[in-house]
């Protein structure tokens, strides 16, 4: 097990959108589930009460497996430019804690915009590792569900 502070993700993306219409692909729930999970993952439900202490649930269904869900309550909503969330699953795996998600947009030009991603703090590298994948994939389909839309 790892000391509290040291397994935290942090990602970046520059996304082809400015950050009212990408902050609305991050909380609308019929947005957020048409990008959201691992490559071949579905989401068949996303349940969002947007405001600080509101819950969400979202639900994921592997190409092969049993539907299972992720919950959390937001921390701070700061439209269009943050939100901070708790991060937990219903069905926890005996390595997985509860962490907290911090997305932070910026605009960097008259088209573009620049997501950053926090999240911590794991119990685990493998647990650290698995969210990275699931957001890089997640988050690769919501850059390309953007970049589409210009062409």
């Amino acid at each position: 097990m790892a000391q509290d502070g040291e397994l935290r993700l942090h990602l970046r993306y520059e996304l082809e959108d400015l950050c009212p219409v990408v902050f609305r692909k991050l909380t609308d729930p019929q947005e957020l589930a048409r990008w959201w999970g691992p490559d071949g993952f579905s989401t068949p439900s996303v349940e969002i009460d947007l405001r600080p202490g509101g819950a969400y649930r979202i639900a994921m269904q592997p190409p092969e497996g049993q539907l299972f869900h992720l919950v959390g309550e937001f921390i701070e909503v700061d439209p269009p430019v943050g939100l901070s969330y708790t991060f937990r699953w219903e069905d926890p795996d005996p390595e997985d804690r509860e962490t907290v998600v911090t997305l932070s947009l910026y605009d960097t030009d008259v088209r573009r915009s620049e997501l950053t991603l926090d999240q911590g703090d794991f119990a685990t590298e493998r647990r650290r590792a698995l969210h990275e994948e699931g957001w890089v994939q997640g988050l690769g389909k919501l850059g390309e569900m953007l970049a589409s839309q210009w062409d």
